[in-house]
Formats: structure tokens, sequence, C-alpha cells
């Protein structure tokens, strides 16, 4: 059985700075072949693969067999056997996938438009998602059971310019929904930030809500707290299910108690402790979320912006300045941040989280390979999704509506 890194080798074959897609189609065809969706794949690939390697004239589907059945010598190899089908839209680095493997289901079809996320998931799943979402050739899309889209939060983030549908982004959630119509999925599970219940006084939920109803699905949604799932993370995030027939019932999702982050803090590794002026707060406490405001760096008294009554905290407005207590829990990853700027209290000093830790704080296992990049991997794992807390939603989707 051939390996899939030696194929990758043998045709020196690379992610690709293109719209054309060619190694997603070869890749979907080589995880898809015995599941009837490989007709999906199976022309766009051949031609792919004829351009690529002349010398192998592998330029027809009886031809392309040679290269099958492949052994995955990935982190996350799709499983053999599976229960239920899915598409992960907006795939990011696979924070859907994982769980939803673990759970015994199949991937069918993915989509991220960012080049070094396609590479850190190919890396981790043997796999190149497809490119930008609005120029899919909807045809190419199979049928599954679960539709699962993390879709971009930038419209409706505090930390965004807040445009939601005027913004072009902020209209991909409607390329969703043509999936949907076309498709016609069991379940659609959406995940966005706490923001998108507040975006235009709630009206831009209701629309979303109110367009998944009118393809007939019954929706329910819910603001969950990843530190509800056994991470030390305060992250909230708007889960949104659809179902056919059934409302999902979110009050059936087991939770965990609150963690802290001296639970899973790297040990005897090099780390990088803060080199300037500091203070550790003698008066704190541990905030109703689990946070631990500690100390701030001693940065310039801001003027501008401030809020009557806080001008004694202008200093630590902003995340970079802030400190927390390794007691608690980290407040959320933000998906901007490219440089580690999570500074916590530990053993008496004042550090940065290793990117090991900020992995740990998603729930991502230690077998994930991260991009070769620090600054994209600091990104990457800013803007996924919590990996414990879709394992727990999922396992109650399965539970509830398959």
């Amino acid at each position: 059985m051939v390996k899939y890194s030696t194929v990758k080798k043998r045709l020196k074959i690379e992610v690709e700075r293109t719209t054309a897609n060619g190694l997603a189609h070869l890749t979907h065809y080589f995880q898809n072949h015995v599941n009837g969706v490989s007709q999906h794949y199976i022309k766009p690939a051949t031609e792919y693969l004829s351009q690529l390697s002349d010398e192998l004239q592998l330029v027809e589907e009886p031809q392309m067999q040679q290269l099958l059945p492949m052994k995955f010598d990935v982190p996350f190899p799709p499983p053999t056997e599976y229960d239920f089908t899915f598409l992960d839209l907006f795939a990011g680095i696979g924070g859907f996938r994982i769980p939803l493997q673990e759970l015994k289901g199949k991937c069918v079809f993915t989509s991220e438009f960012n080049y070094q996320a396609q590479r850190t998931y190919e890396h981790n799943f043997g796999e190149v998602p497809f490119g930008d979402i609005t120029k899919l050739d909807l045809n190419i899309v199979p049928k599954h059971d679960i539709l699962t889209a993390g879709f971009p939060c930038q419209p409706f983030s505090i930390s965004g310019k807040m445009k939601g549908f005027e913004d072009t982004r902020g209209t991909l959630i409607y390329n969703v929904f043509q999936i949907i119509e076309k498709r016609q999925p069991k379940v659609v599970f959406l995940e966005n930030v706490k923001h998108l219940i507040h975006h235009d006084k709630g009206n831009t939920l209701k629309t979303i809500v109110k367009d998944l109803e009118a393809l007939d699905y019954k929706v329910s949604w819910k603001l969950l707290n990843a530190s509800d799932f056994g991470v030390p993370q305060n992250r909230e995030r708007v889960i949104i299910i659809g179902h056919k027939d059934i409302k999902f019932d979110f009050t059936k999702l087991k939770t965990k108690p609150k963690t802290n982050l001296k639970r899973i803090l790297d040990k005897d590794v090099k780390f990088e402790y803060l080199d300037e002026p500091y203070t550790i707060l003698d008066d704190y406490r541990i905030q109703e979320s689990g946070l631990i405001f500690i100390g701030h760096r001693n940065k310039s008294i801001r003027i501008a912006g401030v809020r009557p009554g806080t001008e004694h905290l202008s200093r630590v407005h902003k995340q970079p300045n802030r400190i927390y207590s390794s007691e608690g829990l980290h407040p959320a990853l933000p998906s901007q941040e490219s440089s580690g700027r999570f500074w916590i209290y530990d053993e008496g000093k004042v550090r940065k989280l290793t990117i090991n830790e900020c992995y740990k704080i998603m729930g991502f296992p230690e077998k994930f390979i991260k991009n070769s990049s620090l600054s994209d991997s600091y990104r990457q794992i800013g803007n996924s999704v919590c990996v414990p807390m879709i394992k727990e939603i999922a396992t109650q989707i399965k539970a509830q509506l398959l």
C-alpha cells in the first residue's frame, strides 16, 4: 500500500497559491475513491495529475488506481468505516474535523481560503481544502449529513468594523445557504463570535435564523463558553443548529467544571519572560468568568477613549498590556495575533504562553502538526474553534439528530 507522503514526494506536489484547486480535487479523490463521492472529483483530478506528471501517464481513472488504496500517513487520516458524512466549510486548520472524525464521521468536502491554513490542514489530514467559496462550482459539493461552518466572524466581532452584511465577508454566509439549498443536509452546524447576538440590535442573528427556517430547518441557538468544556479559556461563541424535523436540545450538553491554566502549562522548556517594567496587583479578585486579572505592563497612560471611572485602568485597556494569573482562565485567543502577546503570571514571573500552550488551551491533540511559521501558527489557533466544545456538541448532534 503506497503512502500519501511517498506519492507527494514522487509527484513533487505542494499546495498551490492559485484558485485552480487541482490538488484539492486530487486529494479529495484519493480520500473518497470507494464511497461514491469520487465522481465529483475524478475528471479534474485526472486532468491535474496528467499535467503534473507526464512520466506516470496517469490520465484515466483505471490508471490512477495504481496509487490506491493509499495509506494516509498523517496525524488524522480519514476513517475507513464511518457513521455519517460532513462538510468542513471555512475549515481553518481542522478544529471541526478532528472531533467529527473521532465520532466516526467522514469528511467529503473541505473549503478554506487562506493559503497557509490550507497547508496546515493538508499536513494533518492529507487533504487540501478547496479555495474561495464564492467561486466554487456547487455541483462538485457532494451530498452529506452534516454541514459545518465557522463562517467569518470579522463583520460581527467587536474587534472588527462590525459592518455585518454590508461587509463582503459578511455575505459569505449566503454562499453556505446556497450549498444547504442545493444539498439539503440533515443537520446545519454553524459557529460565530459572541457579538453576533448584539450586532445590529440582534437583527443579524435573526436574519440568519430566518433564512435557515426559510430553507425548511428547525433552528435553535445558544451562547456557549469553551471554559465549560474542560479548557482553561474564556471563549464565548454562538452555536446555531438546524435540523429538518427536530430542534436541537442544548440542555443535554455535558459540561465540565472549570479548570485553570496551571494544569496545562509546559514544563522545562525555554520561556520568553517579560523584560520590561510591569506591575503585579496586591488587590485582585477572581472575575465571574474565571479570569484573574493580576497585573499590567507599565505602558503610557491612555487618554483618548478612556471611559469615565476607569482612568486608573487606562494603561491596561488594550489586551497586550494585561497580565493574567495562571491560577485562573485565559481570555479568548484572538485571531489577529501573530507574535504571541499572551502574558501570564506564573511561578512569580511574567511570561508569554508558548505556542504549544496556545494549542492546548484550544483542546488540540499533541500530535497536531503546526505551521512552520510561528506567526501563522498564532493566527491560525486564534482563528480556530475549541475542539472539546465542538466534540460535545457533535456528540449530541449524532445522538439527537442523526
